[in-house]
Order: structure tokens, then C-alpha cells, then sequence
């Protein structure tokens, strides 16, 4: 069985080697889509019966272990020195740097790299993520796959 959950959150970014707008200071409403497949729980009593996974707790790990750090952080690629420097020099501001373009596809296979372990087997159902669906804008998205 799927499930899926979507979050939202605001993050700027650039992407330094862009040939039109992209290649400035922006920001993005994000919107992210979090599907986990395994097996439906089973057991009477449990707070679980019935579910995957409570979407409750889909929410909870994809915000400690993702959305929270994104959200209002400006997602930064390492060797774009310029920036970096620039955002260091601001006191207190928050900013995430990352080892590849924070573009959607680079930015979703991110994603599905730091949630994955997060969500594996959290019930004993073989749970696994499945896609990690990135929104860029309404109309723009990339999807990681799972294995």
C-alpha cells in the first residue's frame, strides 16, 4: 500500500550557472511529497490499525528531519563562492550548504537521501520510501524513485 504526504515550505536559492533568471537570488513556495509504501497494519488495539503509517507521524519525520532546516533557509551549492561568502557574512542568517545546485532534481534526490533512513521499518511493516515528488513552483516538479 502507498501513502503519501505533502508539506510545504519557503526556501531561496540560485542556481550560479543558469543562462536566465534562475541565475539570481530567488525563492520558491516549495511544496514536497513524501510517498512510503509497506504493508498495512494489522493488529487490534493498536493506534496504528488499519494505517502504513499515521499521517501525523509522516509529517513529524519529514519536519525534524528536513522541512525545519529548509524552511526560510537559503539553500546555498558550496562552490558558488560568492554567495557563500556573502551569506556567511550575515550574522544569524540561515542558510544550508549544499554539495551539488540547488536545483529540484538535485535538490529531491537530497531529500529522498536524508528522509529514507528516517522513515525505514519506523512501524515493523516494511515500511520504505518509495518517491520523494519536489515541487519548484506549481507547474515545475522532479520525482526521486526509491529502489
Amino acid at each position: 500500500m502507498f501513502i503519501t504526504r505533502r508539506l510545504e515550505f519557503d526556501s531561496g536559492h540560485r542556481i550560479p550557472d543558469h543562462k536566465s533568471q534562475c541565475r539570481h537570488l530567488h525563492g520558491h513556495r516549495y511544496a514536497i511529497e513524501i510517498t512510503l509504501y509497506g504493508e498495512v497494519i494489522d493488529k487490534a488495539g493498536d493506534a496504528a490499525n488499519g494505517m502504513v503509517m499515521d499521517f501525523s507521524q509522516v509529517r513529524d519525520i519529514a519536519k525534524t528531519h528536513l522541512v525545519d532546516a529548509w524552511d526560510h533557509a537559503f539553500l546555498a551549492f558550496r562552490g558558488d563562492r560568492a554567495i557563500v561568502d556573502f551569506l556567511t557574512s550575515l550574522p544569524g542568517h540561515k542558510t544550508i550548504l549544499l554539495d551539488r545546485v540547488p536545483t529540484a532534481e538535485n535538490l529531491a534526490q537530497i531529500a529522498f537521501d536524508i528522509l529514507d533512513a528516517a522513515y525505514r521499518d519506523s512501524y515493523g511493516n516494511h515500511l520504505r520510501l518509495h518517491r520523494v515528488r519536489l515541487y519548484e513552483t506549481p507547474n515545475c516538479w522532479a520525482d526521486c524513485i526509491g529502489n
